[in-house]
């Protein structure tokens, strides 16, 4: 299938760590009031599909090799493993913010405020932020002006209900951020070659009101839709007031690089997750 064209792709650099290999993109990197990373699947403990590197609680992984992972990823970042949080997603639209009072629940409190959710967003220093995947849009936001990040999972059907669009009204609506000063992340998922998807997909997009022409393609030789999960994402953003500068791209394909990162189409869903998370530095209330 011939390529498509997308945003502009950025490399993305090695998280500075020498516990476990993470990544991180470029642009965010450069703010020092916040941190980033996205995991790999190099570094962990986990074994068969979920090895090795897999922080993802609600994978079915071995619970005590999923802790020992979360333990690896909070010495690597330098946040404590309870100030990690990543929700029980649906691949739904909503959205809920992490703030003081959050905190100060029982861990059964905060499992169920964060159940059904696919966004999260705070402006709380210290407390990580992150959402779960293996090939569905991991997207992380930035809204310099009123220090407040977010994490959004975007599946095909969270893409299908804008939630990237609804994350970003959400960080205006809730802490008065500027979309023109808000900086994004797409991180690695499913690419639009390795994204085939039957015709009740692509009727799905059409019925949203999204551009066909700008998102989808067909295999020249089998006929086959693929949609550009990527693209639409970006198109979200931009749609929504973002520069197109401020939007970075990974470009990288989850399914095509097994290897590094994982899948759900390669390795099924009983398989590891990568984390993309997101931290507003504690330094950045005190200066």
């Amino acid at each position: 299938m011939k390529s498509m064209k997308i945003g502009t792709t950025k490399k993305m650099k090695i998280h500075p760590n020498d516990k476990v290999k993470m990544l991180q993109f470029p642009v965010l990197s450069e703010d020092c009031n916040i941190s980033h990373f996205v995991t790999t699947r190099q570094g962990g403990v986990s074994e068969g599909t979920y090895a090795s590197f897999n922080p993802g609680e609600y994978s079915g992984d071995d619970p005590e090799a999923v802790r020992a992972n979360r333990k690896i990823l909070s010495d690597a970042i330098g946040i404590p493993a309870e100030r990690i949080f990543a929700p029980f997603q649906v691949h739904g639209a909503e959205i809920r913010s992490i703030g003081p009072s959050f905190l100060s629940l029982p861990l059964e409190e905060q499992r169920l405020y964060m159940h059904g959710v696919d966004a999260l967003a705070t402006n709380v220093p210290g407390v990580c932020i992150a959402v779960s995947t293996a090939d569905c849009v991991p997207v992380l936001l930035y809204a310099p002006d009123v220090k407040a990040v977010a994490a959004v999972h975007a599946g095909w059907r969270g893409t299908v209900q804008r939630i990237v669009a609804k994350t970003v009204r959400y960080l205006m609506d809730e802490y008065g951020a500027d979309p023109r000063f808000m900086k994004a992340g797409i991180a690695p998922s499913i690419g639009p070659e390795a994204f085939e998807v039957g015709e009740e997909v692509v009727e799905a997009f059409r019925e949203a009101g999204f551009e066909m022409s700008r998102i989808l393609k067909r295999d020249a030789d089998t006929g086959k839709a693929h949609i550009d999960l990527w693209e639409t994402n970006r198109l979200q953003l931009l749609s929504e007031g973002l520069p197109a500068g401020n939007i970075e791209l990974a470009g990288i394909c989850t399914y095509t690089h097994p290897n590094e990162f994982f899948s759900a189409r390669r390795l099924g869903i009983k398989s590891g997750r990568l984390l993309s998370g997101i931290i507003v530095k504690q330094q950045a209330v005190d200066k």
